[in-house]
């Protein structure tokens, strides 16, 4: 049974976990660093519609909410992308340092951020990992570290990295559990004869070493979720795609099961599915620890 107040090995035990996000996608012959270049175009679009600004304000709403002064701060967006977060950084009176590894996403930005005056923003077009932050000078240098969603977070290590360059706040979001198909959910016990169970990503390893090494933080975890409308053929074709990364063969058996079901479950229409899963946030409080008061901000 792992020891629940050993720093050391929860640090080792997450280090040499298999199915971490970053080694999952890895294991698909998917560079983490370049994951996103060719959703580049269709990435920029969601996070710039109008659910994709509502949804990078409410973040930003809740960082305020704790005591996040933006205005003239000084932050670095690691994983920025095609700016989903750095041009309301900058519309909210910051100035930011922006790391994106995809360089579609980088060409994106520039265009997103065209707008803004250049000292307000430093683009830097290289993966997180690769930086030596030491080398840069960069301790203490940032108001506010800010990394959403980053497949940059593999282990402790990479964490200390991100609180080394923050001088007051580091926010970090991550995936809590696997990706979530109301489908697949439904189709789990057809294929398998078991029921769906989420299977938990490595927040916790995350909150519980923050925990042990004696941080200041609030953390938020909550569930998100769309809905799309599919055709039978588009949801049969979307099912066997996903298969392979749940462990299950998308092979003839499956296929005719899925096919099967759907005609039974969804005879007259076509088929809802819901995808999302569970997501946390947690902001880190480096300089003032105390709980924060608006009443005495």
């Amino acid at each position: 049974m792992i020891n629940l107040f050993d720093e050391a090995l929860w640090e080792k035990e997450w280090k040499t976990r298999g199915d971490t996000m970053v080694n999952t996608m890895r294991k698909a012959g998917v560079d983490p660093a370049k994951a996103f270049d060719p959703k580049a175009k269709t990435f920029n679009e969601q996070s710039f519609n109008e659910e994709g600004r509502k949804r990078s304000a409410r973040i930003l709403s809740w960082l305020e909410g704790q005591g996040v002064q933006l205005k003239n701060a000084s932050v670095l967006d690691v994983g920025a992308a095609s700016g989903v977060f750095t041009v309301p950084f900058l519309e909210r009176g910051a100035q930011v340092t922006a790391i994106e590894s995809s360089l579609p996403q980088v060409e994106l930005l520039k265009e997103n951020i065209a707008g803004f005056p250049d000292k307000r923003v430093e683009i830097i077009p290289e993966p997180f990992e690769d930086l030596d932050v030491k080398d840069k000078g960069w301790s203490k240098t940032f108001d506010l570290v800010f990394a959403s969603m980053c497949p940059v977070i593999v282990d402790w290590e990479s964490v200390e990295k991100l609180l080394y360059s923050a001088k007051q706040y580091c926010y970090i979001s991550m995936p809590v559990s696997i990706p979530e198909n109301s489908l697949i959910r439904e189709l789990w016990p057809v294929l398998t004869g078991m029921p769906f169970k989420s299977k938990p990503l490595e927040m916790g390893y995350l909150l519980h070493l923050l925990y042990l090494k004696g941080y200041s933080y609030e953390s938020l975890i909550t569930r998100e979720e769309k809905e799309s409308e599919m055709t039978h053929e588009a949801a049969l074709q979307e099912m066997l795609k996903r298969l392979p990364k749940f462990g299950l063969p998308a092979d003839e058996r499956n296929q005719g099961l899925i096919a099967d079901y759907l005609k039974q479950a969804y005879p007259t229409r076509n088929v809802r599915v819901r995808q999302g899963g569970r997501f946390g946030k947690v902001l880190i409080r480096l300089q003032d620890e105390r709980m924060y008061d608006r009443g005495e901000a």
